[in-house]
Parts: C-alpha cells; sequence; structure tokens
C-alpha cells in the first residue's frame, strides 16, 4: 500500500505522525464522500440539502424549526435559513408558523421532497454497503 507521502508527492517527510493521521483521515473521508457525493448531485442535491431533507422526513407533519435543524445537521452548514429558502424555492419543503407561537417558523418536507428522498434511499443504502461489506458481523477483514 503506498504512504500518503507518496500518494500526495510530497518530498519531505511528516514533522509529526499526528500531521500524517489528520491528513489521512481527511484524505480517507474524502475518498469515502466521493460516491455520495456523485449520488446526490445526481438528484441536484448536495450533502446538506440531503441532510435537511431527511431530518423534515424523521420529523413528519410536526415539521422542525431552523435552530433543531442545525442541531441535528451531521456536517455543519454556516447559513441554514439560506439553505432552507433555497429547498422552499425549489418546492421541497415549506415553511409555516407553529399555532403555540407565532414566533417559530416550522420548516416541513413537501411531497416532491419526499419522492427524491425516496429515490435516493435505495441507492445510498448500497453505497452504505458496498464501501463497508467487509465490516459486517462475520466477515473476515483483509488488508491488501
Amino acid at each position: 500500500m503506498k504512504k500518503l507521502q507518496a500518494e500526495i508527492g510530497k518530498i519531505l517527510p511528516f514533522e509529526l505522525p499526528e500531521e500524517e493521521l489528520y491528513l489521512n483521515l481527511l484524505r480517507t473521508s474524502s475518498l469515502l464522500e466521493l460516491p455520495f457525493l456523485r449520488l446526490f448531485k445526481a438528484h441536484h442535491l448536495s450533502e446538506s440539502t440531503y441532510n435537511v431533507l431527511r431530518i423534515l422526513r424523521g420529523e413528519g407533519s410536526k415539521g422542525a424549526s431552523c435552530g433543531l435543524i442545525r442541531q441535528r445537521l451531521v456536517s455543519r452548514v454556516p447559513d441554514v435559513t439560506r439553505l432552507i429558502d433555497r429547498l422552499v424555492e425549489r418546492g421541497l419543503v415549506e415553511r409555516d408558523r407553529a399555532d403555540s407561537d407565532r414566533r417559530i417558523v416550522l420548516n416541513r418536507i413537501t411531497p416532491r421532497g419526499r419522492d427524491i428522498l425516496a429515490k435516493v434511499d435505495e441507492p445510498l443504502r448500497q453505497l452504505h454497503l458496498s464501501q463497508f461489506s467487509q465490516l459486517r458481523a462475520g466477515a473476515s477483514i483483509t488488508v491488501k
């Protein structure tokens, strides 16, 4: 297996093993993420928009405030409100004021948003299974 130093064309060795470990983790994350990003792009989604739709689908008809969505996002997004604005413009999310407190804006996934998630669900599941199939219970792991 190639060392990261050779893969990225770094001439001098890393000063710290922790630096190499950190960069290895970033590289691995990037490689694992790429097929997911391609899948999302094929459905005109980003990782963040997919994540927001997933959260809203889980909340059902009660919806979720921007604050709740922000807390539940896997990857932090600087402006959740603007992200949701774009989803509203695309007809994937709708907004409503809470009956109990008119200051609270609730976001709900639309049927169109649910349809997009339904199209992504199985390919996403297959990606997860294929990337980590060797880690399933009872499987032996082979290091190349």
